[in-house]
């Protein structure tokens, strides 16, 4: 198969991605994602890459940063218009990507969250940490990443600080329940395929509440229960997701949702659990996409 993952890094997740297709006996090219761009008509919609027109793909890796997800996920519609396979489509890779947008959706679903309040106002301070609860809580950036964005107020008067900051920047930013029982550690499930393929539990540095292992955090392997596979399952369904890394915490109440990552790394979870992702993605890519046929040149 001809196969394009989308990415602009040359990182771990991205080389193995292209060492793992190769070894299968698939042609993986590397594409930069703003370096695409369309001709959008109702004929022939094309992509066109450094003044060439794109080739057919069999299947589409999309790999794209939270900096570039308007146009990332408009290239990727392109390529569902066309109709190639994408391992995550569009529509459930802007919806994740928006904090605000997946908490609706998850809430939707009726799957477990953190208490969560979003307001523009000013004026809704107040009745904004109200809605949340009591203090710890947590302010959050709608599009915050890999643990950026995301402050602890330890009291209520830290709260309103923090949002009479966030508001000075004119960020969009929402409110949210801290679980104290976590304490500082979420579960990683990999969800490839409808199936759980892989969980890791993940610990904060000493004296962080955010576990992302790009902020010193560590990992290791974990056992999930019946019910952090399902709520997972559920999680990734909702947006569509063939590949997602689904963040939970350990409630009293059950497994909370933090975050549905619509393009996560690999490296951290194949380290933690000796697991080889990136082949059980390339078994759902193949078990799912026809190889075009190649045209002979009559001779």
């Amino acid at each position: 198969m001809r196969i394009a993952v989308l990415s602009r890094e040359d990182n771990y997740s991205t080389k193995r991605l292209v060492e793992v297709g190769e070894a299968r006996g698939h042609t993986v090219e590397v594409i930069d994602t703003t370096r695409c761009y369309m001709a959008i008509n109702t004929m022939a919609p094309e992509v066109h890459y450094d003044g060439k027109r794109l080739p057919r793909y069999d299947a589409i890796v999309p790999r794209i940063g939270a900096s570039i997800t308007p146009y990332g996920t408009a290239v990727i519609r392109q390529f569902e218009t066309i109709g190639t396979y994408c391992v995550n489509g569009s529509a459930g890779i802007t919806a994740s990507r928006d904090k605000l947008h997946a908490h609706q959706v998850l809430a939707s679903k009726r799957i477990g969250m953190p208490t969560t309040a979003f307001a523009a106002s000013p004026k809704d301070t107040g009745n904004l940490i109200g809605l949340v609860g009591t203090a710890p809580l947590i302010v959050k950036l709608l599009e915050s990443t890999q643990g950026k964005g995301v402050v602890l107020a330890e009291t209520k008067k830290a709260a309103e600080s923090v949002i009479d900051a966030f508001r000075g920047l004119r960020a969009n930013f929402l409110v949210q329940q801290f679980v104290k029982e976590a304490a500082g550690e979420d579960i990683r499930c990999l969800v490839i395929d409808g199936k759980v393929v892989a969980s890791m539990k993940r610990t904060g540095a000493e004296g962080d509440f955010r576990s992302n292992l790009h902020r010193g955090g560590s990992a290791k392997t974990v056992r999930i229960t019946k019910e952090e596979r399902d709520t997972a399952l559920r999680a990734a369904r909702a947006f569509g997701l063939g590949k997602a890394g689904v963040d939970l915490l350990r409630s009293e109440t059950g497994p909370k949702v933090l975050e549905v990552n619509s393009s996560p790394g690999f490296e951290g979870i194949e380290k933690a659990t000796g697991k080889d992702i990136v082949g059980m993605l390339y078994d759902m890519i193949e078990a799912r996409v026809k190889p075009q046929p190649v045209r002979r040149r009559k001779g």
